[in-house]
Parts: C-alpha cells; sequence; structure tokens
C-alpha cells in the first residue's frame, strides 16, 4: 500500500448521548493522518459498498463543504475477534487524495511516548443515538462530549460492579481505554462506534483511541471503551512505513 503525501498540519476547532452539537468548522472526527488513510473500527466489511463522508456537520443534506470519498481497501487487524474484543481497529485507504479545505483537516496519530494522563480531557463526536431509546433527529448534526479519561484499574474496577443487577464482569484489555463518567449519564452511543476520541496535548490534536464496545449507553459504572490507537503503533507501521507519528516531545506530554 502507498500512501504519499503524509501530512502534519493539526486540526483546530472545537470539539453521543447527551451530547452537544458541534459549530461550523473544522472538528476533530473520523481519524485521519494522511490525504488517503482513515483508522475506523475492525468489523469494517463489503469495502465496496462504504464512501467516506468528510466535512459534514449534518448527515441530512450536508452542505457545500462535505465531500464523499470511495474506499479502496480495508486492512482490519487479524488479532481482532468480534465484539468487545482487542485489535478492534482497521485502515482504511481511500481511492483518490483528500483535497484539504477549512472544513477538511487531519488528526495525528500518536507516538507510543505520549500519554493520555488520567483526568484529562478528551473529545468524542458521532451522528449516535442521544439516548438507548432514541435516534438522533433529523437533520442529524454532529454530536460532541467532553469525556475524562478513566485509568485501566479504575475501569475495572467499575466494570466488575453492579452483578446483582445482571451485568456481566468484563475485563479491560491492554490495547484498550476508558473514557467517561462514573455516574453515568453522559456517553458515546449506538451509531458512534469507530468514531474517534481525540485530545488537545500541547498544540495537537491526537486520536487517543477509536470508540469500540459499552454496555448500554450512559449507564452508571459502565463508561465507553476505545481501543488505544498507541498499542496498534507496530501494526499501523507495517502497512504505512512512511506515515509519521506526533511525539510526546513535540505535543507537550512527558
Amino acid at each position: 500500500m502507498t500512501l504519499e503525501d503524509i501530512v502534519q498540519r493539526e486540526v483546530w476547532g472545537t470539539v453521543v448521548a447527551r451530547g452537544a452539537p458541534a459549530p461550523p468548522g473544522p472538528v476533530p472526527t473520523r481519524g485521519a493522518a494522511s490525504r488517503r488513510l482513515s483508522v475506523s473500527p475492525a468489523s469494517t466489511s463489503e469495502t465496496s459498498l462504504y464512501q467516506v463522508l468528510l466535512g459534514a456537520r449534518q448527515l441530512v443534506q450536508p452542505g457545500p463543504h462535505a465531500m464523499y470519498a470511495r474506499v479502496r481497501q480495508v486492512e482490519s487487524n487479524p488479532l481482532y475477534q468480534g465484539t468487545a474484543s482487542s485489535a478492534d481497529v482497521a485502515l482504511v485507504e481511500l481511492e483518490a487524495p483528500v483535497p484539504f479545505t477549512n472544513y477538511i483537516l487531519p488528526v495525528c496519530l500518536p507516538d507510543p511516548s505520549v500519554i493520555f494522563e488520567t483526568g484529562m480531557n478528551c473529545w468524542v463526536t458521532g451522528w449516535g443515538s442521544p439516548s438507548e431509546e432514541d435516534l438522533l433527529p433529523e437533520p442529524r448534526i454532529l454530536q460532541k462530549l467532553a469525556v475524562p479519561i478513566i485509568d485501566t484499574p479504575k475501569c475495572n474496577l467499575l466494570y466488575s460492579k453492579d452483578t446483582e443487577f445482571g451485568y456481566q464482569p468484563k475485563t479491560i484489555k491492554n490495547d484498550m481505554l476508558c473514557a467517561g463518567f462514573e455516574e453515568g449519564k453522559k456517553d458515546a452511543c449506538k451509531g458512534d462506534s469507530g468514531g474517534p476520541l481525540v485530545c488537545l496535548v500541547g498544540q495537537s490534536w491526537l486520536q487517543a483511541g477509536v470508540i469500540s464496545w459499552g454496555e448500554g449507553c450512559a449507564r452508571q459504572n459502565r463508561p465507553g471503551v476505545y481501543i488505544r490507537v498507541t498499542a496498534h503503533h507496530n501494526w499501523i507501521h507495517r502497512i504505512i512505513p512512511k506515515l509519521q507519528f506526533q511525539p510526546a516531545r513535540l505535543g507537550g506530554q512527558k
């Protein structure tokens, strides 16, 4: 796979149950580190059936700043084994380079040296359901939500609670990252899977995770679970050797 035109322009802008509408302009959404690369969930299949929508704030009548890009191929992580599995990540190659505009810009992928600290506020975006019972109403405006990073030991503890209500304990794997609220009420939801978790580190927007799974939406003791992008650095680099990752010394984290 040859992916030229690796870029270093950062995404600037503001950045899902009980989320708020995202404003017009650039929002760090579905991860892209080059003009022809996107990071998505491993469950993606039937490549010929998919297009990528770029530069859109709403899904119904996306507007003059939006464009569709055809998908050439999808590289799923071979370690992926199904729902709530590790390695729920894929690389999507587009058929043609994407022209960058004020509404279409890439988000950087973090070098493994970057640490996303516990409590750090990051952003999740999507067009998914605003709750377990409802669908996002038309014109289906992109939603945004700030969620704090939760450390893995605490997340494992949360997912071991409430077994008396029928929950089965879940284990957070090494390549997973939790973000959200212990009390619930706000979270990514159905239809958001595969979307990005992005964090402003120093002066760079970095994609920390890919929305993977959870139990319901915004439930108490059940924060969102994401695939940690840095955990798959070697796999990504093997497929796209020329891809450049944003190191910690440029991002501001130690």
